[in-house]
């Protein structure tokens, strides 16, 4: 196995009342505390005070990583039953009202939530972030962005995120269109270079837009804390293994780029714009669309990008040890994502003449059993 590119995966969930199947109201900082204390230091607080965030150790293996993933999920959901509360995985919440949601508390989310006012209130979102460790900031940036064209794919195999407000949207992942009411959110420009990319970052810092680059949120963004390329694009995955998909087919397209610099050289204004459509399209039609090529000039369904996207990776997967979880990629095409099992459940409920409010409760329940690992009992 190659001793490069080494990975590590960041994970946001909601913390939710148990009985109201709503975001949690107060509870939530006693709940905090002792998934750090009892679990990780690296566990962190978001945002907004219904939110969590964990986070797995560096890692070169993919069994490892799921390991983390699986003992940190029933870990801190059973810590969370503790508190009559639940942890839920989705890249939007069904029942929650962002004007009802406290913002965190803390020093710097005070002040985050000071300069961005109530665009910032409205962000209920949950991720999952990828970082894979790239050392050298130049080939960090280019890598940033060559790998643009492949964001879009990433992003439809996570969607999560069919409601709103207690709303269906008739996007599968509806997290990015409200994030991106943030500034300094979507895809990043093409750089020059690293150069380039530092200057845009020193002179906001020095004009005090911002603190640092963390305050920079792009789909994907060089890590100030760490030697890495960190990828924000996807929902926050129901599954893990969905998760692990994503992570492996992220890590082996970051060691392709890196090996092949020719590939995706030359992006211009135009690519940026495709690109950006593809995005639009992946979070209105996830898995089911179809994303348009540059170079033919045509539109080539999902799952045939993924199809070829898999083969151009295969030695990148072979050399880093992770094809059974590419496999998984394949996997979630054939059964669709997170947001495609909520509009089951949804539709489903609603066929059986339950309210609007109980059909979204049912998604909550499943949202939340799956998350940690548990088999749902349906009454």
């Amino acid at each position: 196995m190659s001793g490069d590119y080494k990975f590590g995966i960041e994970e946001e969930y909601f913390v939710n009342d148990a009985a109201k199947r709503d975001v949690a109201r107060g509870k939530v900082k006693e709940f905090f505390d002792k998934c750090r204390h009892e679990l990780s230091e690296d566990i962190q607080p978001e945002m907004l005070e219904p939110q969590i965030e964990i986070a797995t150790k560096p890692s070169l293996d993919f069994a490892d990583a799921r390991t983390q993933l699986v003992d940190l999920r029933s870990s801190v959901g059973a810590i969370a039953r503790d508190h009559n509360l639940t942890v839920m995985a989705s890249g939007t919440h069904p029942l929650a009202m962002w004007a009802r949601v406290r913002p965190n508390a803390q020093p710097r989310y005070g002040k985050v939530m000071h300069d961005l006012q109530m665009v910032g209130s409205r962000v209920v979102v949950c991720g999952m972030h990828v970082h894979v460790e790239v050392p050298d900031l130049a080939a960090r940036v280019d890598i940033m962005n060559r790998i643009q064209p492949y964001l879009p794919l990433l992003l439809a195999l996570s969607t999560s995120s069919p409601f709103w407000q207690s709303q269906r949207t008739g996007l599968l992942g509806y997290r990015l269109a409200a994030y991106r009411e943030l500034p300094r959110t979507g895809l990043p420009d093409l750089f020059q270079d690293a150069a380039d990319y530092q200057r845009y970052i020193d002179t906001l810092v020095a004009a005090r837009a911002i603190e640092n680059s963390s305050y920079v949120w792009w789909v994907i963004r060089p890590s100030l804390k760490h030697p890495t390329l960190e990828l924000r694009v996807a929902d926050s995955c129901t599954r893990v293994d969905d998760t692990l998909a994503i992570a492996a087919l992220y890590r082996c397209l970051v060691r392709h780029l890196h090996r092949d610099p020719t590939l995706n050289a030359g992006q211009t204004g135009a690519s940026r714009a495709i690109n950006d459509e593809n995005g639009w399209r992946a979070q209105r039609y996830g898995i089911h669309g179809s994303f348009v090529d540059e170079a033919s000039r045509s539109a080539k369904p999902v799952r045939q990008i993924l199809d070829e996207t898999l083969d151009l990776v295969a030695d990148d997967a072979k050399a880093l040890g992770c094809e059974r979880e590419l496999d998984l990629a394949r996997w979630i095409v054939a059964r669709g994502t997170s947001a495609d099992q909520q509009l089951t459940l949804y539709t489903e409920a609603l066929g059986r003449g339950l309210s609007n409010r109980d059909a979204l409760a049912g998604v909550v329940d499943w949202l939340s059993a799956e998350t940690v690992g548990e088999t749902m009992v349906r009454h």
